[in-house]
């Protein structure tokens, strides 16, 4: 079975966490063992979130101002190389039999994205309301409540295409475990002469997943985070977490969209396009969230049930 295993960025760098490189090497540790857990039996492709990353990189990057600031897709890369590697070596000693690679991805939006008007895509460290107005009003951020903190938010564009796809295509088909699309991917336009141009966006990793799962036809997609399941009645005393839900179901829940949201909307929308196996779980739990015994498995509503398009069995690898 070919499974997508998208890793959360929060998960990878947790909230309030010291975002140096031996607690994200920590993190590492654990999300590898996972992944590693399901890739002993399945073939993986395995992207990851960046935001707590590239939210690091872009502060860091405007310490030094003898030179412009890099723009948003800039740093996308960087850190898409950064977790890439960090994800690989730890990988490497869980599956020393496995070929592993990382490829830099590009994904395509659209340039008249409402996005782009509507900043939502969580970047950064959480901060105190106090001092992210005041960093909001130095720097030009826009900052959203996270939870109890504040966090700077940048555009998140809907992804289109990915324009790697027919490679990362062939590293699976030649038996490589591809870490790709990593962050979202790189956001890029395609100008009126057909080239491809960066834009200052984010795109959420969630979303671009599903659309990877999609263009390679894997039979499941793993959603993995830092919160067991999906919850109804999120952020209230009454909050219970949820096994089994269509897709309809999940849609019409209240859920924050810089978070839960865009997950339950990419799950939905590979489950109804495929009729695969989609599911949104803790980051320890992969093999669990993958057999159905934990977290939030996502199946199709009726009426997006087609004869022509079954849903298969679990197989192995």
């Amino acid at each position: 079975m070919l499974v997508v295993i998208a890793l959360g960025g929060n998960a990878l760098l947790r909230r309030g966490e010291p975002m140096d490189a031996a607690v994200q090497r920590a993190n590492v540790k654990v999300a590898a063992e996972a992944v590693a857990e399901v890739a002993r039996h399945h073939r993986v492709v395995l992207t990851h979130g960046n935001g707590p990353q590239v939210g690091l990189l872009a502060l860091q990057n405007e310490a030094y101002q003898d030179v412009d600031a890099y723009p948003l897709d800039i740093l996308d890369a960087e850190s898409e190389g950064m977790v890439g590697y960090l994800l690989e070596q730890e990988l490497g000693r869980h599956l020393p039999r496995e070929r592993l690679a990382t490829l830099l991805t590009q994904v395509i939006v659209d340039a008249d994205d409402p996005a782009f008007e509507r900043p939502t895509k969580f970047i950064g460290p959480v901060y105190e309301k106090e001092i992210a107005d005041r960093l909001a009003a130095d720097r030009g951020w826009v900052v959203a409540a996270d939870g109890p903190h504040w966090r700077r938010v940048v555009a998140s564009p809907q992804p289109r295409a990915i324009v790697e796809l027919p490679t990362i295509r062939l590293l699976v088909e030649a038996g490589v475990l591809v870490v790709c699309v990593g962050g979202g991917g790189i956001p890029v336009v395609v100008d009126r002469d057909g080239h491809l141009r960066g834009v200052e966006a984010v795109i959420d990793k969630d979303r671009a997943a599903s659309l990877l799962a999609c263009g390679l036809g894997a039979d499941a997609l793993l959603l993995l985070t830092d919160v067991a399941a999906v919850q109804r009645d999120f952020g209230t005393p009454h909050a219970t977490a949820i096994g089994l839900a269509s897709t309809d179901e999940l849609l019409a829940l209240d859920l924050p969209d810089g978070s839960m949201r865009p997950k339950v909307e990419a799950a939905a929308s590979f489950a109804a396009t495929t009729g695969g196996h989609a599911a949104i779980g803790g980051l320890a739990d992969a093999a669990e969230v993958l057999a159905g015994r934990s977290g939030t498995t996502v199946v199709p509503s009726r009426a997006e049930v087609r004869a022509d398009r079954p849903h298969e069995p679990l197989r192995g690898r």
